[in-house]
């Protein structure tokens, strides 16, 4: 299930900023950061009484003059984010009151139809606002949520007031047995030519139904007797293109795809290499512990000779150190070659990630583990690993206990991840090791 999208907009200098990391950094859960992957989003998952959701933070809405529609650039972003989000944030700041550019902003997100919460923002005497909060009814859009998100005033009310606006959840009525493949990455790397191919390809299509999110559509089909859904973040049937699509909300839409896939095929240009809009995209697959694929489209453009293969994947596996766990496969979705591999890759990673491993055998391996490259040791204390269990699957997680957790240093928690790999494969698959503190049993 995709979670809900919430948009912060507004002219610049509102506070936007200051309030999408008031959210994210302090009065909400936030999910996991993983090492290695880029942190600079303009988006963040958080939670708020059990409710998860996707909070994003846009650029300032400016005007060229006070008659001209918003300028070219800041409407694309303004309209790719609203466009997304199932509720508005829209701030505006209490120094200022409403100006024109507010109004005009006002008008903008009406026509949008979404559900918009009206926020003042650098609120100093909340006593006193209420005899000011007429001034910002003419905006139509209620009563306003006074704020300091500065100084985190007023915070939850305005989290109680987002979250009462998300849909009622809907349990998916999907067989869990069927794989659900998402295609993402950048505008223009081929995602839905990759899509097209795959489902004309030997592959029986069984029903076009809309997916969950507003730009995604599931496509239910067959490939040798194993039913899939496949997900594509470009939208089989397209709503109307965004001329010059701004790159940093094409991540809105792979998120959310991501969010309820098992496996995705991240799309990569061969001709442009890895961009730092791919890793961030990727980056978010990694730390929903999703099974991973790169495909680099686009081989057919590409000079080679016998060593540019390698050359490539050396410089991908550089780029993406944070998934070197994730297979490649080089394609070119205009002339087919390589596309009916994909498929087979999928199947392979879709076992790699739900394997779960005997304790047993896992200990057994793990004392060998410990013998050939001992736990290393703190201000005279050892590190002591008494045993470990696999936890779940989808990602693979492992718990490990042992004598005090602030003692697994990273290079050996590294260490154990590879040992896990080398022995069990895990290829195309996050692994989750979890450190727990448990006392020695006395003899």
């Amino acid at each position: 299930m995709s979670k809900p999208l919430v948009a912060i907009v507004g002219r610049p200098n509102v506070g936007k900023s200051t309030l999408f990391n008031r959210i994210v950094g302090g009065l909400v859960a936030i999910v996991e950061n993983t090492p290695g992957v880029t942190r600079d989003r303009l988006y963040f998952d958080a939670e708020w009484t059990g409710r998860k959701f996707t909070l994003i933070d846009t650029g300032g809405l400016e005007f060229k003059d006070k008659t001209t529609p918003l300028s070219s650039k800041m409407k694309q972003q303004a309209e790719i984010a609203v466009e997304e989000a199932d509720v508005v944030l829209f701030i505006l700041d209490s120094k200022t009151k409403v100006t024109p550019d507010d109004e005009q902003i006002a008008r903008y997100l009406r026509q949008a139809g979404k559900p918009v919460i009206l926020v003042v923002n650098k609120v100093e005497h909340f006593d006193n606002f209420e005899s000011e909060a007429y001034e910002y009814l003419s905006l139509g859009y209620g009563d306003p949520v006074p704020v300091s998100a500065v100084h985190g005033m007023n915070i939850g009310d305005l989290l109680d007031a987002v979250v009462s606006q998300f849909p009622d959840e809907l349990q998916e009525d999907i067989d869990p047995d069927i794989i659900k493949i998402a295609v993402i990455g950048r505008p223009n790397v081929g995602k839905s030519s990759i899509v097209n191919k795959l489902l004309g390809e030997e592959r029986v299509i069984v029903s076009n139904i809309p997916g969950t999110t507003r730009d995604a559509i599931d496509t239910p089909f067959t490939y040798e007797e194993r039913k899939y859904i496949l997900i594509d973040t470009a939208g089989i049937r397209r709503k109307k293109k965004i001329a010059e699509l701004t790159e940093n909300y094409s991540v809105i839409r792979s998120l959310r795809a991501v969010d309820r896939s098992d496996i995705v095929l991240m799309v990569l240009d061969a001709t442009e290499g890895v961009t730092e809009q791919d890793k961030r995209i990727v980056g978010y697959a990694h730390e929903k512990g999703k099974g991973i694929i790169l495909i680099i489209n686009k081989w057919d453009l590409i000079e080679k000779d016998e060593k540019t293969i390698n050359k490539f994947e050396k410089e991908i596996r550089e780029e993406l150190a944070f998934v070197d766990y994730a297979p490649t496969q080089f394609i070119s979705a205009k002339t087919g070659q390589r596309i009916n591999k994909i498929m087979d890759l999928v199947e392979f990673v879709a076992e790699q990630t739900s394997r779960r491993i005997l304790t047993s055998t896992l200990n057994s391996l793990l004392r060998e583990w410990v013998h050939f490259n001992p736990p290393p040791s703190d201000k005279g204390k050892r590190l002591k690993i008494l045993y470990a269990t696999q936890l779940s699957v989808q990602p693979p997680t492992f718990i490990f206990f042992v004598n005090d957790p602030e003692l697994v240093h990273f290079s050996y928690r590294r260490y154990l991840e590879n040992q896990l790999r080398k022995n069990f494969g895990f290829e195309g698959s996050p692994l989750r090791l979890i450190m727990r503190k448990r006392e020695e049993e006395n003899d």
